[in-house]
């Protein structure tokens, strides 16, 4: 079904008033990183979708507390009659295709430390706004303070690989896994390079992301990170949404 213009509106203003510390962003906002400790550590898990216990085990090891946990669910030989292949992704392919490993036969756990090389012009910030439609509007910015001091200088041609990724948080015991899950759903990549002086406000990407088949919008939310020219992990940002009805925005 094709989405209309004012669905599309109506999905991307939510994540864009976010940008701005005003009670009507708080209203419209379902989710956002502000506030949150950055993660240090990148802890993605791949299962295969042909391994049902794979999703059922808990894992053997435990990620620390300011890792950013992601569960990507890589297709299998068994193609669409894989126990997991509704939440398969080719981006779990490219993703590991990026990682330099091949495709688990049953699970694979990569991590990779965030680690600063140089100074940002400003905080890695991810957002989420509310379903509509199929859709749900997400942001990833780097987004300067609103102090006086001046943002550090950022070299013109300097380049940033930015991730957006939507994700579904599923508590253990709600879908037979022991334990808790975040499932990459949806995922967006770009680039933003530095020109003869950075904007004011930041760099900023604001997309409608198409929610699929099968996952739960009340479980959604956004996670992001940035790589430099040589494919460091500089920063990383989370936003996991509450429950609706669960409280106020995050």
């Amino acid at each position: 079904m094709r989405t209309s213009l004012s669905a599309l509106l109506l999905c991307l203003a939510p994540a864009w008033m976010a940008g701005a510390p005003s009670s009507a962003a708080a209203q419209w906002t379902a989710c956002s990183s502000d506030g949150k400790a950055a993660p240090r550590v990148l802890y993605e898990r791949f299962l295969s979708a042909d391994c049902t216990a794979c999703w059922a085990d808990a894992p053997a090891t435990a990620p620390g507390s300011r890792s950013l946990v992601l569960d990507w669910i890589v297709p299998g030989r068994q193609g669409d009659e894989a126990p997991l292949s509704a939440a398969a992704t080719r981006d779990a392919l490219e993703r590991l295709q990026a990682l330099r490993r091949d495709p688990p036969a049953a699970t694979d756990t990569a991590i990779t430390d965030v680690t600063a090389t140089a100074p940002l012009p400003g905080r890695l910030r991810v957002a989420l706004g509310p379903p509509v439609n199929g859709y749900v509007g997400a942001t990833i910015a780097l987004a300067r303070s609103g102090g006086k001091a001046a943002a550090p200088h950022v070299r013109a041609g300097t380049r940033h690989a930015f991730t957006l990724l939507l994700v579904e948080t599923v508590p253990a015991g709600a879908e037979g896994n022991a334990a808790e899950r975040h499932i990459v759903r949806n995922a967006l990549q770009g680039t933003w390079e530095a020109g003869t002086a950075a904007p004011r406000a930041g760099w900023s990407e604001l997309r409608p992301m198409r929610i699929p088949d099968g996952a739960d919008p009340d479980r959604l939310g956004a996670v992001g990170w940035l790589q430099d020219a040589g494919g460091t992990v500089v920063a990383a940002a989370r936003a996991q949404c509450p429950a609706r009805g669960a409280g106020g925005p995050q």
